[in-house]
C-alpha cells in the first residue's frame, strides 16, 4: 500500500529527505517583530536569528491549523496516512491534527490516518518520520506500522544543549528557575525529554563543549542506542554537530547518524549554536 507522511515544520528533515521520500509539511508561524514568517520553503534562518537578537519580545510560534492538515491530507487521499507531530505538551499542533483527521473521517470513514505525538521536537521528529518511512517502506499493512512506531516513540530518548534556555522561558516551555541560575551560574545545562514529552534537566557543566561530551557518555551507556539511527539537529553551528558526530562515532554504535539544520520552530527554541539528537 502506498503511503504519505505529513510532519509538522519542526521536523527538521533536509531538503534532499523531503524530496526522496514520500513527505508533506504543514508548516508553523512564526510571529516577531511585526512580522510572520511561515516556517516553510521560505524561511530564512540568518533573518529571524537576526530578529531575535534584535528584539526585547521573545518570537511567538502559531501550530498549523486543522485546515492546512486537511489540505495535506487531500493531497494524500488515495494512500495511507501518517502524521509526525511536535510533543502535545508543546505545541498545539498535534491537537489540530487529530481535529482534522476526525473531520476527514466523518466523510471518508474507509482512510486510515494515525495522529504519532512525537512527545519530542525537531531531531525527535525526524527519528520518528525517518522510523515511519523505514517501516511502511517494507510494506507492512497500516495498523502493523502504527504499532511498530509508537513502540519506537516510547522507547526514544532526546537530548539537547544550548547556549541560553531564555527562549524557553520566556514562551512558557520551561520552569523561569533554571534559566535563571544557568544565567546567574554561567553553567550549561543538559536537557532531556520526558515519556510524556515534557522538557527535564538531565545534567550540567561549565561549557556547552563539556555538556555535549557529557550527553554522548550517556547515550554510549545506553544499551538501547545500539543499531538504531541518530538524528543530529544543529542550529546555525556545523561544526558543533560534527563535533558530536566525532564522538559518538568513537564510542557508540549507532547504524546510521543523520544530519540536518533547524528549521523556523526549532530555531526559536534551540536559538543560535542549540544542538538537538534523538534516537
Amino acid at each position: 500500500m502506498s503511503f504519505k507522511i505529513i510532519v509538522d515544520s519542526c521536523c527538521d528533515l533536509t531538503a534532499a529527505q523531503l524530496l526522496q521520500g514520500p513527505f508533506l509539511r504543514a508548516p508553523l508561524t512564526i510571529s516577531l517583530a511585526g512580522e510572520d514568517i511561515v516556517d516553510d520553503e521560505t524561511f530564512d534562518q540568518a533573518h529571524l536569528i537576526l530578529l531575535m537578537r534584535e528584539s526585547e519580545l521573545p518570537p511567538k510560534t502559531a501550530c498549523p491549523s486543522p485546515a492546512q492538515y486537511l489540505d495535506a491530507f487531500e493531497q494524500a487521499a488515495s494512500e495511507d496516512i501518517y502524521v509526525v507531530t511536535l510533543s502535545a505538551l508543546l505545541s498545539g499542533s498535534h491537537n489540530a491534527a487529530a481535529q482534522a483527521r476526525a473531520i476527514w473521517l466523518e466523510e471518508h470513514p474507509e482512510a486510515h490516518i494515525h495522529i504519532f505525538n512525537s512527545c519530542s521536537a525537531a531531531a525527535g521528529e525526524v527519528a520518528v518520520a525517518i522510523k515511519l518511512w523505514e517501516t511502511a517502506g517494507t510494506g507492512k499493512d497500516f495498523h502493523a506500522v502504527v504499532d511498530e512506531v509508537s513502540r519506537y516513540i516510547t522507547s526514544m530518548t532526546t537530548y539537547f544543549v544550548l547556549e541560553d534556555l531564555e527562549h524557553l522561558r520566556k514562551n512558557g516551555r520551561l520552569t523561569g528557575a533554571l534559566a535563571i541560575v544557568t544565567e546567574a551560574l554561567r553553567i550549561k545545562l543538559l536537557m532531556g525529554a520526558t515519556p510524556e514529552g515534557q522538557i527535564k534537566k538531565v545534567g550540567q557543566a561549565l561549557s556547552v563543549k563539556q555538556a555535549l561530551a557529557r550527553m554522548v557518555n550517556l547515550m554510549s551507556a545506553d544499551p538501547g542506542h545500539t543499531g538504531k539511527t541518530l538524528s543530529i539537529v544543529h542550529c546555525n553551528n556545523l561544526d558543533r554537530a560534527l563535533y558530536v558526530r566525532e564522538l559518538v562515532k568513537k564510542s557508540c554504535q549507532f547504524k546510521d547518524i543523520l544530519l540536518s539544520e533547524a528549521r523556523g520552530v526549532t530555531t526559536v527554541y534551540a536559538n543560535d549554536g542549540g544542538i538537538v539528537v534523538a534516537y
